[in-house]
């Protein structure tokens, strides 16, 4: 395990952190990561505990068909909503957990997203010398400083995916390269959201979700 990063801003009491448990998310690793930077979380899908969470964890793996189905059958859709729109409560989506953000995904057909964000999820275009999925480490060019306090310029992190998200260029804060130029994460006020997997990149993932887990606490 690398070295804990610095703790930065403390408040009197820490956020409590929900991890959306929709069947299809990462969740002991997101669990584990939290746990090493001193906060504890909590794993849900009952509507209720969700609405009482000071943030949210939406971590995902697998098809947005699916995902969204299942978001969906656990009644979960409407109380994010509220929590993270409304009542501008900070969430940090991760890999499918980001597309899921978009207003529709072209894996396997037309899919609705939760349409949080104009844009819209396409398939990583196939060519010479670029595989599908794009599987390992990647550098990420970043744009917000905030958002990638205390991390070095084009710092390196976990990818998995096969699709990826188009939207606005003005919410997107960091890019990686594969084959051309894709988002690698975006912020949009309260809501963050990583293509990669802070929770498997070591060092570097665990700086990043400590820089969102001081905002969370600023947000108290």
């Amino acid at each position: 395990m690398p070295d804990r990063p610095d703790d930065g801003a403390r408040s009197a009491r820490l956020p409590e952190i929900c991890i959306v448990n929709y069947g299809m998310g990462n969740l002991g690793s997101v669990l584990n990561a939290l746990a090493f930077l001193g906060f504890q979380a909590t794993v849900a899908n009952d509507p209720k505990a969700i609405a009482k969470a000071d943030a949210y964890v939406l971590p995902g793996v697998g098809a947005f068909g699916e995902a969204m189905d299942n978001l969906g059958r656990i009644g979960v859709i409407e109380v994010l909503a509220e929590q993270v729109l409304e009542r501008k409560k900070p969430f940090l989506g991760i890999c499918l957990g980001m597309q899921l953000l978009a207003e529709d995904s072209q894996e396997k057909g037309f899919q609705r997203g939760l349409g949080w964000i104009k844009g819209h999820v396409l398939r990583i275009p196939a060519g010479s010398g670029v595989r599908v999925p794009h599987v390992g480490w990647s550098e990420v060019e970043f744009t917000d400083p905030a958002f990638f306090f205390r991390l070095p310029p084009k710092a390196s992190f976990y990818f998995d995916h096969s699709f990826h998200l188009e939207c606005d260029p003005k919410i997107v804060v960091a890019y990686c390269r594969h084959g051309r130029s894709l988002a690698a994460a975006i912020r949009r006020r309260n809501i963050f959201a990583t293509q990669f997997h802070p929770e498997k990149s070591q060092k570097n993932g665990l700086k990043l979700m400590r820089n969102f887990l001081n905002y969370c606490v600023g947000s108290l």
